[in-house]
């Protein structure tokens, strides 16, 4: 009776991930032990796949043990990879466990590229060989017992586990093997026998009969539902597996009753209810009755019936002899309890007991996507902080240059190079004069040029495939099932826009400083020659040195001052700006390990509040102090303006002076600004080769999904029928009426020799006439002259594919049309039909072309035709009828 069923294990095609994987890693963590150690647990979890699914499993613990480890993995590293079609995109193949395949085409199979189709493949194989372990195990010991429960248990909640997750894992529809139907059944399954294996060990056990009673009753319940679960399912039945299964399904839910009536009639014998003992053996002999006649293939049930027959052999003779009681009917027994010890395994990685991840100090994608948007909300912080700053700095020098401070104040004597500006002079040369500004300028239409085309080829060669992907859908329709390139390529599309759009802002501004350049041009190199020549360049004038001294000059002297204290703070400042650093990853694992998820925005906001919240405050300060500074600057510049002494030639100097203090600033603006913008481009180039890297993996991907999608419709196009179906003439189906006179023998029928005896020979049917097949005069000419015979036709038949054969016994060549076969001129068989019926006209035998055997002679009574197929036995139903 112990027959236990097992599932078969899913086949997968090996998959290389190491150099995908080890792609990301190099692409997103820096050189260092950090991403040496990530690409060695790469390589690790390569190597646990192979020994997971790229070898036969052993129905052994330490199998099982593998393949939940890598499970286990799988379900550790896929919230800390982007896993996607349009991202990190690795396509998994599995063939379908049950379905094997056909002679001109492969089993069902699946590619997908998606990690939750591996990991419910992976848990499929986990449960299909728990529970070849568990019939492998010996049920005559309590550790097999055991054992052999535990792992029925955990293939159970395995196959529910697929169930109620597959659907959203996958995204599209799966294969059966692991549809939501297939795995409830086999959850079912597993279960139930589970149940049996408690009661196997209750009876080791010898516990009481109540007890063994339910414990049988629930598997007898168990069985029952796995069995209608079963037979109802649409596709589950055309599956040979399922074939196989249910009639050990449902002599298992007989046999289970049989054991809870037998075990029940021993607690009524005990309560001295004889006539209820004997209804219920003899239930339970019915039972074992129909297992033995329905399933005897399957299961042996001769232990159990020859214990039922005795028990109610025993309980007959006692109940006829002493106790006389009545047997009552089956339907007015007392219903048994039911007692289920068995529940599936909640599937909850890690479910290996050796596992150990791989990643442990990798971050998870959801903390590394917080962790970018922080760094973003991070550099938008500290750029208008410094922005400001800088800002502000700049118009505290403009007001200065237009008041022509501080050069005013120095250049009383009218004739030589005030001070400032000599500074200025030699600070233009140190950064290196005119050439520096120009080879940067030169260098950006080059460095442009590069990124434009990166990002140009980047999205052709997504063009490319999407208008082949679009090819191929438009020739074959519904069966081209894969996702749309142009779906699939939306968020990489949005992310190529949006570099244009930087490329495109990033010409304007390179635009704007090279009219800044070209407007302060001759002052910057003015600015460049040599001290004597700068001097010679700004007109003299009278001096003022009569303002030698004044208060007015003196306090104009101690607001600049304190102006260029303010400056020099504020550089201070935006260097601690720029030095604010803070790991917002412990923060946000905190609170996706609380909460299961993490709200990047509070949190940001509410940290960056506290790092720059001081700083803000000190930079609205000094802009309150530059901006009543610069006041009391402008009404002191007033006052000294009136007592110096203007005319044309004091005008004059100090409009070049001016110009000249603007030119410097412009110079060290300009400067920073093309080298900002060198430094951009350079940035924006590793940027766009990590986009190009990421279209060409993704092409790549989609090339190979699309190669094996191409294969797989080849194979499908190779099993469909070669032509259309046609209708069948009408005389081929319609039998004709009966018709005197001596009739050829007939060549397509033939019955079994039993049948022949006993009904009369038949008159002759027409022979079957094929169309015309489509061949050649030369393929006509070679046609084989011994076609095999075809039977009657029946008055209904389905469509057929045309014969590429003449039907009926075979006939000679005669020169005709092409494809067209003449019949001999002394054969007619249409004697007997219709206006073709004359009696007078006497049958002319066929006469054979020379070395051509005639057509054979009547058979023997009762003998088909020599030669000819026999018709095989009529077979009896697969499964008993009810």
């Amino acid at each position: 009776m112990a027959t236990f069923i097992s599932v078969p294990l899913k086949k997968s095609s090996e998959v290389d991930l190491v150099k995908p994987l080890s792609k990301f890693v190099t692409a997103t963590y820096p050189a260092g032990e950090e991403q040496a150690e990530y690409i060695r647990s790469v390589e690790e979890l390569n190597k646990l796949r192979k020994n997971a699914l790229g070898r036969p499993l052993d129905k052994h613990e330490s199998s099982l043990e593998v393949l939940l480890r890598y499970y286990d993995q799988l379900c550790a590293v896929e919230p800390k990879f982007p896993f996607s079609e349009n991202q990190l995109c690795l396509t998994f193949t599995w063939k379908d466990a049950f379905d094997k395949g056909s002679l001109f085409g492969g089993s069902v199979k699946l590619a997908l590229a998606s990690l939750g189709y591996e990991k419910t493949c992976v848990l499929f194989n986990a449960a299909a060989l728990a529970s070849q372990i568990a019939s492998e195990q010996n049920l005559d010991n309590d550790e097999g017992l055991k054992t052999s429960a535990k792992y029925y248990q955990l293939a159970s909640g395995a196959f529910g586990h697929i169930k109620d997750t597959v659907l959203s894992a996958l995204n599209r529809e799966p294969t059966m093997d692991i549809s939501p139907e297939t795995v409830g059944t086999l959850s079912l399954i597993m279960l139930a026998q589970a149940q049996e294996v408690f009661f196997l060990k209750a009876t080791s056990d010898k516990m009481k009969d109540a007890v063994i009673a339910k414990l049988a009753n629930q598997a007898a319940d168990f069985y029952g539902d796995a069995f209608k679960q079963c037979q109802y399912k649409d596709n589950l039945p055309k599956y040979f597996y399922f074939q196989e299964v249910l009639p050990v399904l449902a002599a298992k839910h007989c046999i289970m009753q049989a054991n809870a009536e037998l075990h029940q009639s021993v607690l009524a014998k005990q309560k001295k209810r004889f006539g209820e003992e004997i209804a219920r053996l003899q239930h339970a002999a019915e039972l074992v009755k129909t297992v033995a006649s329905r399933y005897d293939e399957y299961v042996s049930v001769k232990d159990l019936s020859d214990k039922i027959n005795r028990a109610l052999t025993a309980a007959k003779k006692d109940n006829d002899f002493i106790y006389h009681d009545r047997v009552p009917e089956v339907k007015d027994l007392e219903h048994i309890g039911k007692a289920a010890l068995v529940k599936a395994t909640v599937i909850t990685p890690p479910i290996s007991q050796k596992f150990t991840d791989l990643f442990e100090k990798m971050v998870p994608m959801a903390v590394q996507q917080s962790m970018g948007i922080y760094t973003q909300r991070k550099t938008e912080t500290v750029n208008r902080l410094v922005g400001t700053m800088r800002e502000a700095t700049n118009l505290c020098n403009g007001v200065l240059a237009s008041l022509n401070l501080p050069a005013a104040l120095e250049d009383l004597s009218g004739d030589s190079i005030p001070q400032s500006i000599a500074e200025k002079a030699r600070s233009v040369v140190q950064l290196g004069g005119l050439q520096t500004i120009e080879q940067l300028i030169r260098d950006l239409p080059e460095l442009l040029t590069r990124n434009r085309e990166i990002l140009d080829e980047s999205l052709k060669m997504l063009d490319d495939e999407e208008t082949t992907d679009n090819e191929l859908r438009t020739k074959f329709n519904q069966r081209w099932n894969r996702t749309p390139s142009g779906d699939l390529y939306k968020p990489l599309r949005a992310e190529g826009a949006n570099f244009r759009n930087i490329l495109d802002k990033a010409v304007q501004a390179d635009q704007v400083v090279k009219e800044r350049y070209s407007t302060h041009c001759d002052m910057i190199a003015l600015l460049c020659k040599p001290e004597n020549e700068l001097n010679a360049a700004i007109p003299s004038a009278n001096p003022t040195k009569t303002l030698q001294g004044s208060e007015v000059v003196n306090v104009l002297r101690a607001q600049l001052a304190q102006l260029d204290e303010i400056k020099k703070e504020r550089e201070s400042l935006e260097g601690e700006v720029k030095a604010v650093t803070f790991d917002m990853s412990t923060t946000f694992l905190t609170a996706l390990a609380q909460d299961g998820a993490i709200n990047e925005e509070q949190l940001s906001l509410s940290q960056l509040d506290q790092l720059y919240g001081a700083y803000n405050q000190r930079v609205q300060t000094s802009l309150r102090m530059q901006e009543d500074l610069l006041g009391q600057v402008q009404t002191s510049h007033q006052e000294f303006s009136s007592l110096k002494q203007s005319n044309t030639e004091t005008n004059q100097r100090e409009e070049v002076l001016k110009k000249l203090a603007s030119a410097h600033d412009s110079y060290v603006e300009i400067s920073s600004n093309l080298r900002e913008g060198t430094k951009f481009y350079n940035d924006l180039t590793e940027i766009l080769l990590k986009f190009q890297n990421k279209c060409s993996d993704i092409v790549f991907a989609r090339k190979t999904e699309r190669d094996e999608l191409l294969k797989e419709l080849q194979q499908s196009i190779a099993r469909e029928p070669s032509a259309p179906s046609f209708n069948v003439p009408a005389y081929q189906s319609t039998p004709a009426a009966p018709a005197a006179g001596p009739t050829p023998a007939p060549r397509t029928v033939f019955q079994p020799p039993q049948q022949a005896q006993q009904q009369p020979q038949a008159k002759p049917q027409p022979p079957a006439r094929p169309p015309p097949p489509a061949v050649t005069p030369q393929a006509a000419s070679t046609m084989p002259a011994n076609a095999p015979p075809t039977g009657p036709p029946s008055s209904n038949p389905p469509p057929v594919a045309p014969p590429t054969q003449a039907q009926g016994p075979p006939y000679p060549t005669y020169q005709g049309y092409p494809g067209y076969f003449q019949m001999p001129m002394g054969y007619n068989p249409y004697a007997a039909y219709g206006q073709y019926n004359m009696p007078n006209m006497p049958y002319m035998p066929y006469q054979g072309t020379p070395g051509q055997g005639g057509y054979p002679a009547a058979p023997p009574g009762g003998q088909p035709y020599p030669g000819y197929p026999q018709q095989p036995p009529q077979h009896q139903p697969y499964y008993p009828q009810q």
